[in-house]
This record gives C-alpha cells, structure tokens and sequence, in this order.
C-alpha cells in the first residue's frame, strides 16, 4: 500500500537492526522507541498518538514479557503490531444496518475527499452482498455534482434519486428527505446520501449537514477523509465529530504516496472506527478496513487474508475444479490457461497482490518495474492463435509464430518464451497432479523428489577415475570400489561397525564402555 510505503520502510529497518542483537538492553529499547518516534512524525501522525503510542511499546518493551522471551527482539515486533492494532480501532466494525428498511447512511466531509466516487463503491459492493441500494443526489453546491453522482451510480448499475440539477440551486435537506421517502416507497433496504463539502471546515457547511442528520435520523454517519492529508486530519475530524457526529470512518486514496499519518490518528484522536479503505480509482477498490491487516502491512508481515478473500471472489470454484481435472488427465492446454489469466485480472492489479505477500516491501524495486501490461501482452498472442493452435502448440512451427506474432503486435521471440514457459508450467503442473515432486528450472530436482533418476545414474557413471591410462584407471576404480561401503554401518547413534570384521549392528566393547562412562557408570 503506497501511502504507508516511507512508514513501512523505516520500521522494517530498524527491526531488522534489533534482529541482530541476541539480548536487548533498555539502551536498545530507548534506540527503538526513538527511530518509531521519528518514523511516525514523519509519517504526519499526530504528536499525541505518537507520544501514547512509544510510551506504551517502551513500557512493554522493558517488561517480563520481552527479558523472558527466547527471541526479544521478535517480541518487540509483536509489541509494536499489537499496539498499531489499537490505535487502528482494535476490532473490526461493519456497518449497522436497521431492523426495518431502509437502512440510511449519510456520507459526510471536505470537497474533494472522495464522497461521491464511494457513494458509488460502497453502492457496487453492497449489490454484491445482496442490498438494493438508493443513491441520493443531495450536494447540490459543487458544479456538476448531481452529474459526476449519475455517472458513478450508472456504472455501479445502482439506481439514484437526482430530482435537482444543482450547481447552486434547490434545498438539500428537502431532497435528503424525500430520497429517504422514495426508497421507502419503492423498496430499496439502503439509502446512501452524497451531501455537500467545503474547502476548508465553516459553519454553513457544518450547519447544513445537521439539518440533514436531524431530517434523515441517518443509522450510520460516514466521515470520508483523505488519507494523504497530514497534519489537518485531527483538526478536520475533530470539528466535523463537534458540528455532526459520525459513527465511523472511511479513508479514500490509500493508494496514493502520502505519508499517510490520517489513518493512524483519526481513529485514536476521535475514537471512532475506521470502517472502509479505499485503495484505487476503480469502483471495486473498496476494501472493509480491518485494524489487524493494516499493521500486518505497515510492517510488512502480509496480509494473506484478503488476498485469499479476493482470489475466493474471483475463482469460480466449478471452473477450478475443471482445471484440475484437466491437470489430472493431462489435457490443459493455452485456451484454459488464458481463461486462467482473465480471472487473475478480475482480482485486480497484480502489483497490489503481491503487495500482500509477507516481505514483499523489501522488494519494493521489483514490484515497481513489475508491468502490468505483460499479462494483456501475453492474452493478446494466445488470442492470436486458431483454438487448434491452443489446443495443440506442437504444431506451431516458423510461418504460424511469426503469424501470431505479426497478429499481436509482438516478436517472434516473445511468441516462444510464452510456449516455452507454458511447457514448463504443464510440466510441473502435471508432476504435481501426478502426486510427486516438481523439478523447478534451474533449481534442479526438490529434495524427495522422484523425477533424478537418470542424473543420478549419469552422476554415479561419473563418479570414477578419469585417467586416459588404462592401467591407472583400472587400479583407481578398484580402490573407490574397496573404499566405498556396501551397505551404511553402524546404528542411529553412531555406534557400532567401528572396528574391521565387526558385527554392525551391535557395539563393540569400546562402544559399551562409552556408553557406561555417558551414563556415570564407570
């Protein structure tokens, strides 16, 4: 996640330093405390949080629990995930709905902070979950609002109620109301009002959004704000939880390359949960805030879960199952591995998934030449090719690859890297369906593996004299095979075989006296 990104960096550092020491000392802990101190201040959080947060990791930091630890600097680290869990929010909060329809949410915050395109996310995602939303066109000051709202609300596929054009004119409260009224009427369980913002925090607007709040008695107030605003976050959150008293809290533009210090002071300074994160433009990069992932990825300890629960969204499990059976019997050709591509990209950029790796923020400069256009590239020559070319990619000789080459734009070059790199993958693939174990390219066979039987005996016919005098070489290889045992001596413990003609599966005498003498028996 880019705006945590300098954060991360800086507390992967200095935990990689503390990993080096084998015993901390309270010196090590106050150099700690220090560069998170700093690490934070720079991030734009609050001097506040800041202070309560060292505090409380410097006081558990030089407890019982790390002195007694076996690794006290990886406590350390746990010490300080639990205490950005807290200040996140601790657990996570969804959102309330109403015993009786309709649910209303009322978003609320400054121009610009992103209410209008997560009026529309949060409709796109609350279809998915089976609601009917109503979107409600109540910002009626910003030109073109009531526009940009039916364009989101169109490409969500969720209706909206828009009976004023805006741009300075009709009654906001009126129209909050009646919207509330209209889902009613027309059986929509959720309402989401998009109200006005401002640049800066003034009593119109503070006085405007409780007049809705009051008309409306909205179940949930949403305060959006920008991640990427610094130091104002406490301040602005402050004065809209005075002037209208949200129940939680959404953070847009979490994909940008702020500091990103808003986050981890709203929620502390207003107690108020963080409820969503909004990590890109698209209307899916909408993500349920949880407090636990969010410190896993600031210190870059991943977070599986949520690449989990997006591949579980993407993958048709029907089609999984295809898939293996295809990998099982040996027929997974290019057309099933395109099918494969185009669900990976329903998953969403594959910079922001391998971003949920654990360690993957020491490979920072990796994910960033990592381009995105490889996997269209690669769609675009398979699509090149007749489904019997995909079916089969034997038959693909000179004239057909430089054909598909000329029909993707590509070289012929890129055309056998990907039916190279396909052969590969089947093979392992089909290794693996087989229940053995894959030899990975240039990495030899896995250890336990049952696919080194010719190496090994090729290994094995190399293993004698290389002498170009007969003579000599017939003498060499009889004295490696006189040193080389038969047969492996000796039991579990080392014992036995030691001396010539011996029985190796029992001691000897000076084996039993060994052992006499290890036990106190002299």
């Amino acid at each position: 996640m880019a705006t945590f990104g300098t954060l991360s960096d800086r507390l992967t550092e200095t935990f990689r330093n503390l990993r080096k020491k084998g015993q901390l000392t309270p010196a090590d802990v106050d150099g700690t405390v220090r560069e998170i101190r700093r690490a934070l201040l720079d991030a734009d959080v609050a001097l506040t949080v800041v202070k309560e947060f060292t505090g409380r990791v410097r006081e558990r930091a030089l407890g019982d629990e790390v002195n007694r630890a076996l690794n006290p600097a990886q406590q350390v680290v746990q010490i300080v995930n639990e205490e950005l869990v807290g200040i996140l929010g601790g657990q996570q909060r969804r959102l309330q709905f109403a015993k009786t329809a309709p649910t209303v949410i009322m978003l609320a915050g400054l121009q610009g902070s992103g209410k209008t395109t997560f009026a529309g996310k949060l409709a796109k995602q609350l279809e998915k979950e089976g609601h009917t939303p109503l979107l409600v066109a109540a910002d009626l000051q910003r030109p073109n609002a009531v526009n940009q709202l039916q364009v989101v609300a169109q490409q969500a596929g969720a209706a909206i109620y828009a009976p004023q054009p805006g741009n300075g004119t009709g009654d906001p409260v009126r129209v909050a109301r009646d919207g509330v009224e209209t889902a009613r009427r027309q059986q929509h369980d959720v309402v989401i009002i998009d109200t006005a913002g401002r640049l800066g925090v003034d009593a119109e607007l503070m006085k405007q959004a409780a007049d809705i709040r009051r008309a409306t008695d909205p179940d949930e107030v949403l305060f959006v704000i920008d991640a990427m605003i610094g130091q104002d976050a406490v301040n602005t959150a402050k004065a809209f939880q005075e002037g209208v008293d949200f129940t939680g809290v959404v953070l847009s533009k979490l994909d940008g390359d702020a500091r990103g210090g808003a986050a981890l002071s709203v929620a502390s300074v207003t107690g108020r949960p963080i409820i969503y994160a909004s990590t890109g433009e698209g209307l899916d990069d909408l993500e349920p805030f949880h407090p636990d992932r969010m410190a896993s990825r600031i210190l870059d300890l991943g977070d599986i879960l949520t690449l989990i629960e997006q591949a579980q969204q993407a993958f048709d499990e029907q089609e999984a199952m295809k898939v293996a059976e295809k990998l099982a019997t040996e027929s997974f050709t290019l057309e099933d591995f395109l099918e494969q591509m185009q669900q990976m990209k329903k998953m969403g950029s594959m910079k922001k998934m391998l971003g949920m790796l654990p360690g993957m923020g020491q490979m920072k400069q990796q994910l960033e030449n990592f381009d995105e256009r490889e996997i269209d590239r690669t769609e675009a020559i398979i699509r090149s090719m007749t489904p019997g070319e995909r079916r089969n990619p034997k038959v693909l000789n000179g004239s057909r690859r430089l054909r598909i080459a000329r029909g993707s734009g590509m070289t012929v070059t890129d055309v056998n890297q990907l039916v190279q790199r396909f052969d590969q993958a089947a093979k392992m693939m089909k290794t693996v369906a087989r229940g053995g174990m894959p030899q990975i390219p240039g990495m030899g066979p896995v250890a336990g593996g049952h696919g080194g039987g010719k190496r090994g005996k090729q290994q094995k016919a190399k293993a004698g004299s290389r002498s170009g005098n007969p003579a000599k070489r017939a003498a060499e290889n009889s004295g490696i095979a006189a040193k080389a045992p038969s047969a492996p001596t000796g039991s579990g413990f080392g014992l036995g075989g030691a001396l010539p003609g011996g029985d190796a599966s029992q001691p000897s005498e000076a084996d039993l006296a060994q052992i006499q003498k290890l036990f106190g028996k002299g």
